[in-house]
Parts: C-alpha cells; structure tokens; sequence
C-alpha cells in the first residue's frame, strides 16, 4: 500500500510534483503497483491545485468587487 502524499507546500510546488508524476508514468518504465500510486497521488495533487485556484479566484472576485478586506479562505491557504 503507498502511503499518503503529504500536502504540498504551495500551488507551484504541487504542479511541478504533479508534472514530475506525468513524466515518470509516460516514461514507461514504472512498475503497476508504483504507477497505481503515482496515479492516486497525482489525483490528489490535481484536488489541491484546483482548490488553490479556487481559492485565488474567490479573492480576485473579492478585489474587483472592491471589497478589499482579509478573508478566510476555506482551504486554509
């Protein structure tokens, strides 16, 4: 069983891990079982960077609406 990924420390930082991912498993050369978990990883960091851009997209609507407050986003970043 592969264990958990931790969380990525940034946007930027999750998609080059991600990009590294992709490149490892078009490759060829990974075994089933490490493809299986890099696949499962790469799904997650897929969330995590959705969630960020989810996340700058909220405040950008924030900024243009003039409203230039702190928030608290619901990802935690």
């Amino acid at each position: 069983m592969a264990k958990p990924a931790k969380t990525p420390e940034s946007f930027e930082s999750a998609l080059a891990e991600l990009e590294s991912l992709i490149q490892a498993m078009e490759g060829g050369e990974m075994p089933l079982d490490a493809a299986l978990a890099a696949y499962k990883d790469g799904i997650e960091l897929i969330k995590f960077c959705q969630a960020k851009l989810s996340d700058a997209e909220t405040q950008l609507k924030v900024l243009e609406e003039g409203q230039l407050k702190p928030m608290e986003l619901k990802n935690g970043g």
